[in-house]
């Protein structure tokens, strides 16, 4: 599926499974995507069905056997809904889906790999290292202070992300990316301001500041908090944003993402952006950034889900 569906009868002829759930950390969040982006395709007339892939239920195979979607509208997040092991699945059907492809996917899951490839295409991102999963490390690698920030390499939704402003927060922040999946990345911290950059088909849709009541921009910020600012137009000066937005869609680009993103950055005290990380399957709950930009370019949810429905591919 390459183009918008514009036939009435077209669109409720075509089966659109709505993978929700999962298996990873980031369930909840992926339920309330999925059921948003249900009703959002069902009010546009497609035939739209849910696909709840539970922990300890029908596996994966037999969901998409007995739905035989014609096309997959993913609305997971986190491990194997969103690095490569679910696209390569539906690849091996022939069955198109939303999202970023194989490759791109495990590129952009796994934080080392994608910020390697940052670094190869002079995408600034912020200094880094990484502690081996098989490592028991309960100190810093010499050289190493805080202020910085600990997280799992292969988790998103800032799931086990600590950001270590003294050496107190070090110890209990190493442990708590331990206990999640991959290596245990650790990055400068960039003080100055969140900043998120919405992709839609290789284009930017615009850019959004975030500015969380307390702390830094965490799970608890993104999806259960309502006293989090978010601000568009920004409040960085145009020549910033656009600095900003032309490194998000080259990360979008070096990745080999297609369809929809949204990239992390943060922009220094100085003006200067770093690209933090990219989103191959952005959230799309009442919460969520990539709605609220589109809405600001006047593409409202429904408008939204179906133009992503329509970059829908396999591979």
């Amino acid at each position: 599926m390459t183009r918008q569906v514009s036939d009435p009868a077209e669109k409720s002829a075509t089966r659109v499974g709505v993978l929700m759930g999962g298996l990873s950390s980031e369930r909840e969040v992926s339920l309330e995507t999925g059921a948003g982006v249900l009703e959002a395709l069902s009010g546009r007339g497609y035939h739209a069905v849910a696909l709840d892939w539970k922990p300890g239920g029908a596996g994966l195979a037999t969901l998409v056997g007995e739905a035989s979607p014609d096309v997959v509208w993913n609305a997971l997040h986190g491990t194997y809904g969103e690095d490569g092991a679910v696209q390569g699945f539906l690849t091996c059907l022939g069955v198109p889906f939303t999202g970023a492809g194989i490759l791109a996917s495990a590129l952009a899951m796994d934080k080392a790999a994608s910020k390697r490839i940052f670094e190869a295409e002079s995408i600034p991102t912020p200094a880094w290292t990484m502690i081996p999963a098989d490592t028991d490390a309960r100190a810093l690698p010499s050289g190493w202070a805080a202020p910085l920030v600990i997280k799992p390499g292969e988790e998103g939704s800032s799931v086990g992300v600590t950001v270590c402003l003294s050496d107190a927060d070090v110890a209990p922040g190493l442990e708590r990316a331990r206990a999640l999946h991959g290596a245990t990345l650790i990055e400068r911290y960039i003080p100055g301001t969140e900043l998120h950059i919405g992709i839609l088909d290789g284009e930017v849709l615009g850019s959004i500041e975030v500015r969380p009541a307390a702390g830094f921009y965490d799970y608890e910020a993104k999806y259960r908090r309502d006293d989090t600012e978010y601000l568009i137009p920004t409040t960085l000066p145009a020549s910033v944003v656009e600095r900003a937005e032309a490194c998000a869609r080259r990360a979008h680009e070096v990745l080999g993402c297609t369809g929809h993103s949204r990239v992390d950055l943060r922009v220094s005290e100085q003006g200067e952006p770093f690209v933090l990380e990219l989103n191959t399957l952005p959230g799309m709950t009442s919460h969520s950034l990539l709605p609220k930009i589109a809405a600001h370019r006047g593409i409202d949810y429904a408008e939204l889900c179906e133009r992503i429905l329509a970059s829908a591919r396999t591979g």
